[in-house]
């Protein structure tokens, strides 16, 4: 936002995250069919906020153009766009920040590329790597994979409780968002376990309709948080 100061942006981006609910991780090639904007356009308009760009078996040529229509559409929805791994296409794109893995750049390198303002988000996949530096740099955490999940073949499988101890190790600093596997009959699990948000890929983009879905996912995260606060 023009005028607000850096620290104060990223503040704001990060409560945006936390109140989400639902995160949509675009992926063309599980859309079936269907481009990536038009999955978003339709998530967007159900409710979601953040929405992801990580278009792993596309061209990078492809996932830039994908993530300049985004960033137009999370703007006229007020809401956040995310990077996954590409800090290049993140600035072209002038999205709100970055999600990395575990493998990738360090996490203050990524901040001196990418500025105060931006969001830079870390995967864990092991309650070790809570500890670790660049944990205790991030913005938030994205735990999973929680449920086994087709849209990443490698993904480690962490279960449930991988949730509660991120939760512990942020001390709610940071939100907590859960990934792999996420459905609307698994998603309230995910949260009463620890998650402020759910992020989801085939959940929303090979749903019959995409922007339904994404409602309906809206509604369990809404019923779990409440079920969670009495």
């Amino acid at each position: 936002m023009s005028g607000t100061p850096p620290d104060e942006e990223r503040a704001r981006r990060r409560e945006v995250l936390r109140k989400a609910g639902v995160y949509l991780v675009t992926e063309e090639s599980l859309s079936v069919g269907r481009r990536s904007e038009e999955i978003a356009e339709a998530a967007l308009a159900a409710g979601v906020r953040v929405v992801q760009v990580r278009e792993k078996d596309g061209t990078a040529r492809r996932a830039l153009e994908i993530a300049l229509a985004l960033r137009r559409m999370t703007r006229r929805f007020g809401a956040l766009l995310i990077v996954n791994d590409r800090i290049d296409i993140a600035l072209a794109a002038d999205a709100d920040g970055v999600h990395l893995g575990q493998e990738d750049i360090p996490m203050a390198a990524a901040r001196r590329q990418l500025g105060e303002a931006a969001l830079i988000g870390l995967s864990i996949t092991a309650a070790g790597q809570l500890a670790a530096p660049d944990a205790a740099l991030a913005d938030c955490l994205g735990v999973g994979s929680i449920f086994a999940t087709s849209s990443k073949s490698d993904a480690t499988l962490t279960g449930l409780a991988l949730l509660g101890a991120a939760r512990a190790a942020g001390g709610g600093r940071v939100p907590i968002v859960a990934i792999g596997g996420i459905t609307v009959g698994n998603a309230g699990r995910a949260v009463l376990a620890g998650a402020d948000v759910v992020a989801v890929i085939g959940a929303i983009t090979a749903a019959s309709d995409p922007g339904r879905a994404a409602k309906s996912l809206l509604e369990e995260v809404r019923v779990a948080r409440a079920r969670a606060t009495r």
